[in-house]
């Protein structure tokens, strides 16, 4: 079996994901800043990231049929040139004299969230699909230690050139490494897994990864409590620009550079949970990281100081990135390639929907009170889910699925 280190597809797909990141980090880490620096600009991102949610909500079991059907490079290749066409008709506006406004943001991030609720489950069952069962554990970290990688060079940009650029130079730069990424997706030898033939309905299809999941009730359970930081995260990104700006008191090199600090605490998990997994296994190791993840999210309601949310956001960062390099390898281990698109939709859609919820409440919360109350009913949530995870947790290890190798 070739091993990683000699693998030279883990380099090109690294590459190919690294310059992606970097680039669209970047944007997305600006759209949110240039929304919530305007009067009533928090409102209205609010209202806005509600709207795309519940479009990502829709789409979501498309695109892991999608996944499921068709060649992943292809797909992630199309990805990469679908979001090149609409970010270079920016960059050429931006660069003829056109002055960005709201309805420009609110496109961009559109755009944006489009492109990961396609991108990531998709090298996720890619990844699945080249690499041998023996190297995902080693897989998932090297890739969490990549993207985080690409996360603090994005954030550490972002915070460097945002106060001094204009718009239209991210933008161009947003360009340029999603046509990089074009090449060294190119480049990845594949191909795709023969599937048998089925003549099961549309509707079946799309709810393939659900009637899969019902055959093991405890581990889906334990899988979608385990998907609550990665929510967590999702919340904060609405909530943390807010509460710089409101309960801090700073600026845009705070908000860049937590992206960057958010990045170091998940390199570090990247590096050092292959290392647990292999000793303690998935399932433990997602207990303590859940735990993690939900005392820091506490701890920003009671340190309201820059100093503090730093270091509580590597580990908040820790405790998300252990939690998905845990989680991936177990659902890797688990779900058969054929259907981990729809598997992982499932849980992408179920995800989709705890945010519209948390989202709608709050928007409303911040219009009216402030941002700390949000953070109170976060850290609700994500003690409830720690707690089923402890309850199912010796189930789920007992209650072992064999892959299909369809």
């Amino acid at each position: 079996m070739t091993t990683l280190k000699k693998d030279t597809r883990l380099f090109k797909m690294l590459a190919a994901n690294m310059f992606s990141s970097m680039g669209s980090g970047m944007t997305m880490i600006a759209v949110p800043w240039l929304f919530v620096t305007k009067d009533g600009g928090e409102t209205v991102f609010g209202y806005v990231t509600l709207c795309v949610t519940i479009l990502l909500f829709m789409s979501t079991p498309f695109i892991g049929n999608l996944i499921d059907q068709v060649s992943r490079k292809r797909l992630l290749i199309a990805g990469e040139m679908i979001g090149l066409l609409i970010i270079m008709l920016f960059t050429i506006a931006g660069f003829s004299g056109v002055s960005y406004t709201t309805w420009h943001f609110v496109i961009l991030f559109i755009t944006g969230s489009f492109y990961y609720n396609l991108f990531y489950p998709t090298i996720f069952a890619f990844n699945q699909e080249i690499f041998e069962p023996t190297q995902y554990k080693t897989l998932n970290g090297i890739m969490e230690v990549q993207g985080q990688l690409a996360a603090v060079l994005s954030g550490g940009l972002a915070a460097l050139l945002l106060p001094i650029v204009e718009f239209k130079w991210l933008l161009l730069l947003n360009a340029m490494t999603y046509a990089i990424a074009v090449v060294f997706f190119s480049l990845i030898p594949y191909k795709k897994m023969p599937k048998s033939p089925t003549k099961d309905s549309f509707g079946r299809k799309l709810t393939e990864g659900y009637v899969y999941m019902m055959r093991y009730p405890r581990l889906f359970l334990f899988l979608v409590a385990s998907f609550m930081p990665f929510i967590g995260v999702m919340m904060t990104n609405y909530l943390f620009p807010v509460y710089i700006d409101n309960i801090l008191q700073a600026g845009a090199s705070v908000y860049g550079m937590k992206t960057m600090v958010y990045g170091i605490g998940a390199v570090l998990a990247g590096i050092f949970l292959p290392i647990i997994l292999k000793r303690v296994g998935n399932e433990s190791t997602i207990v303590f990281t859940v735990l993690l993840f939900a005392v820091s999210i506490t701890l920003y309601i009671f340190f309201p100081f820059v100093s503090i949310f730093y270091l509580l956001t590597v580990l908040i960062a820790f405790g998300n990135a252990g939690t998905r390099v845990a989680r991936n390898s177990l659902i890797m281990e688990r779900i058969p390639n054929d259907k981990i698109g729809r598997v992982d939709s499932l849980f992408r859609g179920i995800g989709l929907g705890t945010r519209i919820l948390l989202l709608s409440l709050f928007t409303q919360m911040i219009a009216v009170q402030n941002v700390i109350l949000p953070f109170q009913v976060l850290s609700i949530v994500l003690f409830v889910s720690f707690i089923i995870i402890t309850i199912t947790l010796r189930h789920v290890i007992k209650e072992a699925p064999v892959k299909s190798i369809a």
